[in-house]
């Protein structure tokens, strides 16, 4: 049995672009995600990343819903100790308001930033271990059952917003599961507790009013192109961007710092590389076919119900090609 396949768009700006072109390509990969038959685009919050340009994720989640008609969008996620759960719930009150039955408020308690970010955003260092309870505070927002008195969510409250648990843990497992919440775990990037997070999740899991049985979405990258060796340079290129994305973030090189692939490819085999090596554990890439074969593997060895595919290519046309390509595929083996 085939599984349901998202998106999970990471909105990149390429070298050479700009913020306004990543935007103008998530519209267009969640046309083709909806033409392709995708259930879902998710964007996630990062801040302080020059390559990335979700950071305002309600705002792009409402940019792209009016450019679509059906499929859902959300959050994977927003990072709620940035925020309070009133503001989040009146955000994704606004949105579902906007579009109704099409939105997903996917939550994690990551900071998305590093620590002088951390500091921007104005974050209490202990608003992480207050995560559960805001999100029991945030699902009573959006259900029109404040527990804060005289204070209710407008818009929010009675949407309902679908909330989802976001981990790479097993505390988002444990977590998920006592709250009766769905499960996406974030093996596009950390993949190394994803099957005993999942295991837990399932063993743990309780009913809630907005489920009655475990359901887990897992993340996995995938590069498909109409030629085999090509989604294989493509995600060579993919590697030495990802590293030098480290590279930066760390402060170990200024920005304005340029390499030549044969030294990055040095670089890669560098512990930092192996962390890149890491982040990459579960990619699909090669035809349609190859990466569909692979998705199907995916899916049953991490017991998924649902896999979110992050498209890893960089250019956005070679992006659209593998967002239709691995649909098209995915589709044959179904039927």
């Amino acid at each position: 049995m085939t599984v349901p396949l998202s998106i999970l768009d990471l909105a990149p700006i390429a070298p050479g672009e700009t913020a306004r072109d990543s935007f103008a390509a998530s519209v267009a990969l969640a046309q083709q995600a909806e033409t392709s038959g995708y259930r879902r685009v998710w964007y996630a919050e990062h801040h302080n990343m020059a390559t990335i340009a979700s950071s305002a994720t309600s705002v792009l989640i409402a940019h792209v819903a009016s450019q679509t008609s059906t499929i859902r969008l959300g959050s994977g996620g927003v990072m709620l100790p940035n925020h309070s759960p009133l503001t989040v719930a009146e955000q994704f009150g606004t949105l579902e308001t906007l579009h109704p039955g099409r939105i997903d408020l996917g939550l994690g308690r990551a900071p998305g930033s590093d620590q002088a970010t951390f500091r921007a955003l104005r974050r209490d260092p202990a608003s992480s271990e207050r995560f559960p309870q805001d999100v029991v505070e945030l699902q009573a927002f959006l259900a029109g059952q404040s527990r804060i008195p005289g204070v209710s969510a407008t818009p929010g409250a009675g949407t309902n917003v679908p909330l989802y648990i976001l981990g790479s843990s097993t505390f988002g497992a444990q977590l998920a599961a006592a709250l009766g919440l769905p499960f996406a775990f974030a093996s596009h990037f950390a993949p190394d507790m994803l099957h005993d997070a999942v295991a837990i999740y399932r063993r743990e899991f309780q009913p809630s009013t907005q489920l009655d049985a475990p359901y887990v979405i897992a993340g996995v990258n995938a590069i498909a192109s109409d030629d085999s060796d090509d989604a294989h340079r493509q995600l060579a290129d993919v590697k030495r961007a990802r590293l030098l994305m480290l590279l930066r973030q760390s402060g170990q090189i200024t920005v304005d710092r340029t390499f030549g692939d044969d030294e990055l490819d040095h670089l890669l085999r560098t512990p930092v590389g192996a962390h890149v090596a890491s982040m990459t554990t579960f990619t699909g890439v090669g035809t349609g076919e190859e990466v569909a074969d692979y998705v199907a593997e995916f899916a049953r060895s991490a017991d998924a119900d649902e896999v979110i595919v992050a498209h890893s290519s960089l250019a956005t046309s070679a992006r659209l090609r593998s967002v239709e390509l691995l649909a098209d595929a995915h589709a044959r083996v179904a039927a």
